[in-house]
């Protein structure tokens, strides 16, 4: 069944009125007809489910059948810290960090990243959320993941450390503490920060800077992964950690 997440002025008690662009989206890309059924959802943990009441002439309604909460969402809050990189590669650990659970997403500016320019983010800002909205939806997302601003590394670092019960580094450096045991002797937290460096890994000084804060460095296993490589796996190994320990 199609989903599609809806501001809030578009749900109408039991009418839902969809914006001109799902409008578009719902006749002439999907076809779809008057009594057909579609799930909205509305970001805050809700779904319905809607029958189409009127689909012609560019403006589309529907009836809500049913309202539940999303069971999908993960138990823990990951908030991935991504230094910015090729748009390809950016793009791509957004929409499958996206899909595996990530609650929020900060892009990083380090030392070695291979895009300095915050433009690069103002300029795709719009694309990049497409993209987040787009795979929150077709993977069965209760909420969109927000893109926050892009922050410089102290301030990447400062912040999370200030907003999260517990924040890691993946580090190609670091061979003692794997990551699954950094979240077996961690705090019970709901708040988890996760950092992932650019192709040419975080320096030193960037990494003792943030230990020294409170991070700690966790490595992913004996093999150097690939940046976009290491958010997906180390994403998807701690939200399978925290749904595996309440499930």
């Amino acid at each position: 069944m199609h989903r599609f997440f809806l501001p809030p002025d578009a749900i109408q008690g039991e009418t839902i009125i969809f914006p001109a662009d799902t409008a578009q989206q719902i006749q002439r890309v999907l076809r779809l007809r008057s009594g057909e059924k579609v799930t909205v959802l509305d970001n805050s943990g809700w779904q319905y489910s809607v029958a189409l009441t009127d689909a012609n002439r560019g403006q589309v309604s529907g009836r809500v059948l049913e309202k539940s909460p999303v069971q999908s969402e993960p138990p823990v809050h990951l908030s991935l810290y991504l230094c910015l990189t090729q748009r390809e590669k950016f793009e791509w650990m957004l929409q499958k960090c996206t899909e595996v659970g990530t609650a929020e997403f900060t892009p990083v500016l380090s030392s070695r990243s291979l895009v300095q320019d915050k433009q690069t983010y103002e300029n795709k800002h719009s694309r990049w959320e497409r993209i987040i909205l787009e795979a929150a939806e077709q993977s069965g997302r209760g909420r969109i993941p927000p893109l926050n601003p892009p922050l410089d590394y102290t301030a990447a670092v400062e912040t999370a450390r200030a907003t999260n019960d517990l924040c890691l580094i993946a580090w190609e450096e670091e061979h003692a503490l794997r990551l699954p045991a950094a979240l077996q002797n961690g705090p019970a937290n709901t708040h988890l920060a996760l950092l992932i460096g650019p192709e040419g890994g975080l320096s030193t000084g960037e990494v003792d800077q943030a230990v020294q804060m409170g991070w700690r460095a966790v490595s992913l296993g004996p093999r150097i992964l690939r940046m976009e490589t290491a958010a997906v796996v180390s994403a998807a190994l701690v939200i399978d950690w925290f749904e595996t320990r309440t499930g």
